[in-house]
């Protein structure tokens, strides 16, 4: 598989040999920097931990080069904390069973340049060598630049392939913004009430964001339990911890829907939900 950087790498935990490796694959991530996995594809690392017939594989776009750092990271130089995040993504890759864990190693500036056709072409070549049937990255209201850049140019990549090489679905995972706001039918709801103790391994090998200053393992384990929580209103709860996302799914399969129309109707609809609850609650008698 070629890819554009020259450091750009593919590690396999299990030695098995690259191509076999990726060919295995049924559920692909495509995510802006290291941790952002594990965050928002919990359900599909989950859904293939140890299963013969699921594999995931994880894509990081960005190099970690701008990564924050504090505490015992303060002085690390851009090299050395792109050298650890990638360490550390290998840890995560191998403690969560992964087929592969693909670095791309793209500073930030070259996604988010939308004329760059090198990520573009480089995710069509990792969907080309895997074939997943699932693939999940940001979700398009995240309010992070280079999270909505990665699920802009993986929708572009995808949209470049023929209709047989593109994924059954397409998922947008939370990260710099929740999902809660969706209204309840638009919300694509994962039960992540299993295996908490693999879930919280997989977040706390990223110890130069969390000793780093950002406790993201406690984080992301609470809105997972408060999703769960405030879920339904009326009903006891059915799960101890819930992710939502949001289907892109429609965004691969009509070339013409252009994105900030797709996201505009989930906003419409949460719109009228809140003007019409206010409405009918100001009227009541």
């Amino acid at each position: 598989m070629h890819l554009h950087q020259p450091q750009a790498e593919v590690y396999i935990p299990d030695d098995t040999p690259e191509p076999e490796a990726l060919a295995r694959t049924t559920h692909l991530c495509f995510a802006a920097h290291q941790d952002d996995i594990e965050i928002m594809a919990a359900h599909a690392i989950l859904a293939c931990f140890q299963q013969p017939d699921q594999w995931f594989t994880g894509v990081v776009i960005t190099d970690g080069r701008g990564s924050p750092r504090s505490g015992p990271y303060a002085h690390y130089s851009d090299e050395e904390m792109r050298a650890l995040r990638f360490h550390e993504q290998r840890k995560a890759a191998f403690i969560g069973d992964y087929a592969a864990q693909i670095m791309l190693d793209y500073p930030s500036r070259a996604i988010k340049d939308s004329h760059n056709s090198h990520p573009i072409e480089d995710i069509m070549a990792v969907i080309q060598a895997t074939r997943p049937r699932e693939i999940y990255t940001h979700n398009l209201t995240d309010k992070h630049d280079t999270h909505v850049a990665v699920a802009l140019r993986v929708i572009e990549a995808i949209r470049r392939l023929p209709l047989e090489m593109r994924p059954q679905r397409v998922y947008g995972g939370e990260v710099w913004r929740d999902l809660d706001w969706m209204s309840d039918g638009d919300k694509v709801v994962f039960d992540l009430s299993h295996q908490e103790n693999l879930q919280m391994a997989l977040l706390g090998v990223f110890d130069s964001q969390i000793s780093g200053g950002k406790r993201y393992d406690l984080a992301t384990l609470a809105r997972r339990r408060v999703n769960a929580t405030y879920f339904a209103s009326h009903e006891v709860d059915q799960a101890e911890a819930l992710a939502f996302v949001m289907d892109l799914t429609p965004l691969i399969q009509d070339d013409a829907l252009q994105p900030y129309e797709y996201v505009e109707q989930f906003i419409e609809r949460f719109r009228l939900d809140v003007a019409n609850r206010i409405q009918r609650m100001a009227s009541s008698q």
